[in-house]
């Protein structure tokens, strides 16, 4: 008898047959956690639960007891208490369970750290996180100051990522909320068959570097339903450079989630040092943010077969301390330094892009980093400077082989060094009364095999630009 796919391998398979990968089932198995329901309340290994006093120790003996006994016994933190710990390892076949409201505060104490993160595993199989409770980073806490004009908090000498998890496989994170990351929130290095399911994630939106969900090097990766603000990337994918081969990051799915962030909503890079390939985002909302739909090459691994579908976003400049300058799509593949190699960009699709953004669209390689291959369907763009920042220029971050911040006349499509790119039922509409350096709907410059069928759309200002110019 064939074996029954359960609802998240059939949806782990329709992800991979919309974007043309070889069928196969998500191996995310989550038997081992219903098993059993042991229960190991924290309270019972001396956690006091009162907001101040460390509960590290307690917290990780109920967790070690729940990992001996195994079988999905869960760690029950129980609502009405506020848990105050240091680094945590969590371990294999347990359910790490934050009941009603309970919520975890992170120390403030560099000394009660192992490790530079909160919660931490190594080596897991079968690792469940979940709960409605929450995980408080107490960002500002690690911070040194506030610049007003760059409009952020400066970060002070340690601050600790809230989840540095490592070469899991079967792990699962659902309902938790957690906010004021200090660092990175959820960052999984080397992670296979993972689900992320409606997580709630409330970082504050002048703290650097406080992403929202990051995986790194992983693979068969379900994230869906979260609602993420941060202040940084919500949503990035990337292959960070490490010590150890954790091997590419690929078969990524994305979708219904809402977004904002003073970076980029969605995004792959800026770390490609090695393969990230068949990603799907889709069905996305990114509101009050810098950047929509984002990728950056800028080492070594290539990036290729990424699709972006059904995304509407708001997108609004920021100052200029941020990465990003108002695009609602930028792709972008440059050398990080004058010493490295790119991987390049290749066979990336944009379908049913939608959305008010204060720059261009660009797709932009370098001569030693041509993109090819590149589809836009249905992409609508209403230009409107909303803001008071600085316009005129594109952000070339991060990059030593040309200006970080361009100063340039900005078209409504920006395409540079592609060869092979399509616009099919694209358009652009600019608001009234555009400023002088919008110009042409479509700039081509260096780019080869362009095809443009149902466009809509004409120059910022008809009366001094052609509509489409190539170069």
């Amino acid at each position: 008898m064939k074996k029954k796919l359960t609802r998240r391998e059939v949806l782990g398979v329709g992800a991979k047959v919309a974007l043309g990968f070889p069928f196969f089932p998500s191996i995310i198995s989550a038997n081992a956690l219903r098993r059993s329901r042991q229960e190991f309340c924290v309270i019972d290994f001396g956690a006091a639960g009162d907001g101040t006093t460390l509960d590290t120790r307690a917290i990780q003996m109920a967790i070690d007891k729940a990992a001996a006994t195994g079988g999905g016994a869960r760690v029950i933190f129980p609502g009405g208490y506020r848990f105050t710990t240091g680094t945590i390892m969590l371990k294999s076949n347990i359910d790490f369970h934050l009941a009603d409201d309970a919520e975890i505060v992170i120390s403030t104490d560099e000394n009660d750290y192992e490790r530079d993160a909160v919660l931490t595993c190594q080596n897991t199989r079968n690792l469940k996180i979940s709960g409605t409770g929450n995980i408080n980073g107490r960002a500002l806490k690690f911070m040194a100051n506030y610049e007003e004009e760059a409009r952020r908090w400066k970060p002070g000498k340690w601050r600790p990522r809230m989840f540095q998890l490592n070469t899991c496989r079967g792990l699962e994170i659902e309902n938790i909320s957690f906010g004021n990351a200090p660092f990175w929130g959820l960052h999984m290095v080397g992670c296979e068959d993972v689900l992320i399911d409606n997580l709630t994630i409330r970082n504050h939106l002048e703290v650097p570097n406080s992403d929202g969900i990051n995986p790194d090097h992983c693979r068969n990766v379900e994230i869906k339903n979260c609602d993420i603000r941060a202040g940084d990337d919500n949503i990035v994918i990337k292959t960070t450079r490490q010590r150890v081969d954790y091997g590419p990051s690929a078969h990524i799915h994305v979708y219904d989630c809402r977004l904002q962030s003073q970076s980029s909503g969605i995004k792959i890079g800026t770390e490609t040092t090695d393969d990230i390939y068949d990603i799907l985002f889709e069905r996305c909302q990114i509101r009050d943010s810098n950047r929509a739909c984002t990728i950056q090459s800028r080492d070594e691994g290539a990036v290729y077969n990424i699709e972006f579908r059904d995304i509407d976003f708001t997108i609004r400049q920021v100052p200029s301390s941020w990465w990003g300058l108002g695009e609602g799509i930028s792709i972008t593949s440059f050398p990080r330094s004058y010493s490295s190699d790119v991987g390049g960009i290749q066979n990336v699709r944009l379908i049913n892009i939608k959305g008010l953004a204060e720059n261009s669209i660009r797709v932009n390689g370098c001569p030693d980093s041509r993109i090819k291959d590149i589809l836009l369907n249905d992409v609508d763009i209403q230009m409107k400077r909303h803001t008071k920042y600085k316009g005129g220029r594109f952000d070339n971050r991060p990059t030593q082989l040309y200006d970080e911040i361009e100063t340039c006349d900005i078209p409504g499509y920006s395409l540079r060094y592609v060869d092979n790119i399509t616009l099919s039922d694209c358009s652009i509409q600019w608001a009234q009364n555009p400023r002088k350096y919008y110009t042409h709907a479509i700039l081509a410059e260096s780019v080869t095999g362009l095809k443009v069928s149902g466009f809509e759309g004409d120059a910022a200002h008809p009366q001094h630009y052609d509509p489409v110019v190539l170069k």
